[in-house]
């Protein structure tokens, strides 16, 4: 069984509500229940999943449905609908449902259903939330992105050249780092945004399911298959599929992927009939591909094929001048979703947020500045209001250089890592872990700052341009630090 979820269940009939408070309750999930739509659309906030009816007094499930993807996009919402309502369910899926069930259903279906959406919904939590990250008028950035970095001029030029192709796109990097908001990029840059765009997280989807998901079944196909239902392949049709975490694919599935991408075409679960689509496909990955072909894990001629341009997101790390970019636009959204009035953020908490080096991404700066507005009390976030392992690890103590601390790091280096035998750490007694990884950082930034001023003969704006963070940042560092005194501050 999945994990715990917060489930709401919208239906203006008791009888169902009773029904699935029942099931789901014996799942485990916590259940909470909306007689009408008006009423679901007041308890959104807060829930997991949504199991919703298509038709309802007062606010219909479409109306549900459209709120809760323009306002709690990482939700997903499953619709109910009875039977000769189909064609209005699959327009609900492609509006951005996540799937849909006729009634009457049997406990297995529900249980698959819902089972398949509790994963997604964690998989979502993982990724950054869609509200919260497109640009705006307000801030810098291309087709929906925020980000004014080299990186991420180059990856708008890539989808400007590519977005109207009909070639398929391998977006690459890291959990969090955007790749779905990338995808639907490219499908809005196309001839093809009037189409639906369908997604589909392949590690949500247990192994045993992803044929029916891909392709859809006949009635009869297999237990619990009442009905004939389309896979996201049809229902993409004249559209985009993104198919997410491309990777988690079974390899004996990989085959008649490989097939429906190359001949347009494929079969139902326990169907006879060849259906043929028009779909462009866009697909992501966190793995490396590659080793998992030398493990046997993906199929190579599956992964040349996918492979046709590739589109590599740098994690946030990289590209740490458009962290005061992301971090005023999130301040904004925030203020506009928890009801709050930050100002914004003072330079020293800013230049300790760019300093951090985010494993979680866009996904990660999202949760630490949601967390830090709920509980600051200042009109202006201060340092002290972020979280200790980011606002203590800028603040840490200098140690004294050393000869042999003092090694150069080589030109093109970041403060990632550092190749064995590059960086001499001598343990004393006194000295905690956590106060030794302080030290080297602090070293290692000296160093690198030091070095982007002797190149640039000390002017700070080219040295912040070649540090790739904000000039502001860079001077809270040097004074940090105690490289020297900042220079004034232009009026």
């Amino acid at each position: 069984m999945s994990e715990r979820a917060r489930i709401l269940v919208a239906d203006d009939e008791p009888n169902l509500r009773r029904v699935l408070f029942a099931i789901l309750g014996r799942l485990g999930h916590e259940v909470v229940q909306a007689t009408d739509g008006a009423e679901a659309l007041s308890m959104l906030d807060g829930v997991d999943v949504v199991i919703t009816d298509l038709r309802m007094p007062k606010v219909d499930g479409m109306e549900v449905l459209r709120t809760a993807v323009r306002t709690q996009p990482h939700v997903p919402v499953i619709m109910v609908t009875a039977y000769g309502s189909v064609g209005q369910a699959v327009e609900a899926i492609k509006a951005g449902a996540f799937d849909y069930v006729e009634k009457p259903f049997d406990q297995d279906q529900i249980r698959l259903i819902v089972d398949k959406a509790v994963r997604q919904a964690v998989a979502n939590r993982a990724a950054p939330r869609p509200a919260l990250y497109p640009a705006t008028d307000e801030v810098k950035g291309r087709h929906g992105l925020v980000g004014d970095s080299a990186e991420m001029h180059q990856i708008f030029d890539v989808i400007e050249k590519v977005a109207d192709s009909p070639s398929t796109v391998l977006i690459t990097g890291e959990s969090g780092t955007g790749k779905e908001l990338v995808a639907k990029a490219l499908h809005e840059g196309s001839s093809r945004h009037g189409g639906p765009f369908i997604k589909i997280n392949c590690a949500a989807i247990p192994k045993t399911l992803m044929e029916s998901e891909l392709f859809g079944y006949e009635k009869g196909a297999f237990t619990g298959a009442t009905s004939s239902k389309p896979g996201r392949f049809e229902l993409a049709d004249g559209g985009t599929l993104f198919l997410d975490e491309i990777g988690e694919i079974p390899v004996e599935m990989q085959v008649k992927l490989l097939r429906a991408i190359q001949e347009s075409e494929f079969e139902r679960v326990g169907g006879i009939k060849t259906i043929k689509v028009d779909v462009r496909l866009i697909t992501a990955t966190n793995r490396d591909l590659e080793q998992e072909i030398a493990r046997g894990g993906f199929r190579e001629d599956l992964y040349y094929r996918l492979n046709v341009v590739p589109l590599h997101i740098p994690p946030l790390r990289r590209r740490r001048g458009d962290v005061p970019l992301l971090v005023r636009h999130i301040i904004r959204r925030f203020n506009e979703r928890l009801k709050r009035n930050v100002a914004g953020i003072a330079d020293d908490a800013l230049a300790a947020l760019e300093a951090h080096s985010w494993p979680g991404n866009i996904r990660e700066l999202e949760n630490v500045l949601e967390r830090t507005i709920l509980f600051s009390k200042h009109e202006v976030i201060q340092k002290a209001d972020l979280p200790d392992e980011i606002a203590s690890a800028s603040a840490a103590p200098v140690p004294a250089a050393s000869p042999a601390a003092a090694a150069p790091v080589p030109a093109g280096d970041d403060d990632d890592g550092a190749e064995p035998g590059e960086v001499g750490v001598e343990l004393s007694g006194d000295a905690s872990l956590k106060d030794i990884v302080r030290a080297e950082t602090n070293r290692v930034e000296r160093e690198l700052i030091a070095r982007a001023l002797s190149e640039t003969g000390g002017n700070v704006t080219q040295a912040a341009k070649l540090l790739k963070i904000s000039r502001k940042s860079l001077q809270m560092k040097m004074k940090e630090l105690g490289l020297r005194d900042p220079e004034p501050q232009p009026n």
